[in-house]
């Protein structure tokens, strides 16, 4: 059976042809906090809810990998639908474990529910040798409260 919930946006489609990489098997994630109820199993798992902070502020999530990576395509979806905040992230990458990192992206994005609600971010990148992906989100700029949360990190 099919069923549709009149008057509410449908999930956001992540699908492509890209395959993208199973993270679960193959990297380990290091994260500065966590909501219990919206783990960052969430957002790197597919039909997963998505992840949100546990505190406000800025907040670091990483993808350690067991073995070096190829990286051509990384997507980032992130939504807010209750606060208009000014947000900003860097996407970093590392090939010696997490001691350096250079920055593929730094991006900012305005959220103004209801209309602007939704980010999502698909680059395309030529990266040999990833040990480490690093993404760094700052909730508000103008330093509010808000808290980071990330609906979606696909890699492939």
């Amino acid at each position: 059976m099919r069923k549709t919930l009149l008057n509410q946006e449908p999930p956001p489609r992540v699908a492509d042809d890209d395959q993208w990489l199973d993270l679960d098997h193959l990297a380990q994630v290091d994260i500065s906090s966590e909501d219990a109820a919206h783990p960052i199993e969430a957002a790197l798992l597919p039909g997963g809810g998505g992840w949100r902070a546990g505190q406000g502020g800025e907040q670091t999530i990483r993808l350690l990998f067991d073995a070096p990576q190829a990286i051509r395509r990384i997507l980032l979806l992130i939504e807010e639908t209750q606060q208009t905040r000014t947000q900003e992230f860097v996407l970093r990458w590392s090939a010696d474990g997490g001691q350096t990192y250079r920055d593929i992206v730094r991006q900012q994005y305005n959220f103004s529910p209801p209309d602007a609600t939704q980010q999502r971010e698909n680059y395309t990148v030529d990266l040999g040798g990833v040990t480490a992906l690093e993404l760094r989100i700052r909730p508000d700029i103008s330093g509010g409260d808000a808290r980071a949360s990330l609906a979606r990190w696909c890699v492939a």
